[in-house]
């Protein structure tokens, strides 16, 4: 729940480096990772929000639902999270652009461009590095 935050980090950060495991790699976004994109939005808003995702760019948005707890996700902001799950492949500098200025959007789980290096945890415990620039 700390989306927002994790962006903000990442965005001052002298050096960005991702850490994941090998299910996250991926030559295009969606292609193996299947739960969709997260997307902070003003709590008053993600009805209306959800509308303007699928009808501007396909797919469907769900209210994450907390597991330990009765009711919505709420962030760190005291936001909620919806998870976008797009139907095709996208531009998406440009899409993340269009997300954002949709009145109640707050952030998206997009980190386009950010990462310095990507270190995937690997299933037989070894480690592959895609390095962009150095730090």
């Amino acid at each position: 729940g700390c989306l927002t935050q994790e962006k903000i980090v990442a965005g001052y950060a002298k050096c960005f480096i991702v850490i994941a495991d090998y299910r996250k790699r991926s030559q295009s976004l969606g292609e193996h990772w299947k739960k969709g994109i997260p997307i902070e939005v003003i709590p008053m808003a993600y009805v209306p929000v959800s509308r303007a995702l699928s009808r501007s760019f396909g797919g469907s948005a769900e209210l994450r639902m907390a597991i330990s707890k009765a009711g919505p996700v709420v962030t760190d902001n005291g936001n909620f999270i919806l998870d976008w799950k797009f139907d095709k492949v996208h531009d998406w500098r440009e899409v993340n652009t269009a997300i954002k200025m949709i009145p109640g959007v707050v952030e998206t789980g997009l980190f386009l461009g950010m990462a310095q290096a990507v270190y995937f945890g690997l299933e037989d415990g070894s480690v592959s590095v895609c390095q962009r620039q150095p730090c």
